[in-house]
């Protein structure tokens, strides 16, 4: 196999798998009843009043198959934000001895960090769930649940622990030239690494998922915008506190006229 076609091959998996991680999760809120905005129709409203103790099976409510839908959403939402990474990387196989293994090492690491997180994730939301705090569909009961969550990642947007995760996601070349390892063991540990520092970086907007529910298309899809342009080169440093300052407003709005909130 030549060169350029294992390379083609490999970009063509890695997009082929996101286009798939995107279908499925069209076609699991399409068939509970979600639109893509999030609005829940009838079916949707109904398990949205289903309280999780009910003795009988709820996908929502039990961790093995909520976590298969966070760990696909993992895969649609953040590989988008890979790219650079993923070129970076495909630079040092010419440059210096990196391998198409190695580059598939990264991505495989990187995966598994955010694997990791959609386990946390799950935790997290079956906890809100049976506390009452979220229903379940994953969409916050109180606007001032909502509120709080959106003031507190607009906040995490100016605080150094960003600033240090957003500037390795931002420059993966810096972070690949100070840590370099050859082989797919390489690349798997440093995947590893920059997954870590993708997490401390993009946390917040996963969050967010329990503002207008986790089944919601246009919040996966603008969360995904916003993560893919914080990486950008040109403008990605340009974005986060814009972005902080939008967040912590939409809170305060929401606090200010919570009637609004659910439609």
């Amino acid at each position: 196999m030549s060169r350029a076609l294992l390379r083609n091959g490999l970009w063509l998996g890695f997009f082929v798998l996101i286009l798939w991680a995107w279908w499925v999760m069209y076609t699991m809120s399409r068939d509970m009843g979600v639109d893509w905005i999030g609005r829940p129709g009838p079916m949707a409203e109904a398990m949205r009043a289903m309280d999780p103790r009910m003795d009988m099976y709820m996908p929502m409510a039990e961790f093995g198959p909520l976590f298969v839908m966070w760990a696909i959403m993992m895969a649609a939402m953040m590989l988008p934000t890979l790219v650079p990474t993923l070129r970076s990387y495909e630079d040092l196989i010419q440059s210096a001895n990196g391998t198409r293994l190695g580059w598939v090492g990264v991505l495989l690491g990187y995966f598994v960090v955010w694997a990791g997180f959609a386990a946390l994730i799950t935790g997290v939301q079956l906890a809100l769930l049976f506390g009452g705090v979220i229903d379940m569909l994953g969409i916050a009961k109180s606007p001032l649940f909502a509120a709080g969550l959106l003031i507190a990642v607009g906040a995490f947007q100016f605080t150094r622990a960003k600033e240090v995760c957003h500037g390795v996601c931002h420059a993966p070349m810096t972070y690949f030239l100070g840590h370099w390892r050859t082989g797919f063991s390489g690349g798997l540990r440093m995947g590893l690494g920059l997954g870590a520092f993708c997490v401390g970086c993009c946390w917040g907007f996963m969050a967010l998922g329990f503002v207008g529910g986790v089944m919601s298309l246009l919040w996966m899809g603008l969360a995904t915008l916003f993560m893919v342009l914080e990486k950008l080169p040109q403008i990605g440093h340009v974005l986060t506190r814009p972005l902080g300052f939008a967040l912590i407003a939409g809170g305060l709005g929401l606090l200010i006229y919570p009637i609004a909130y659910g439609g």
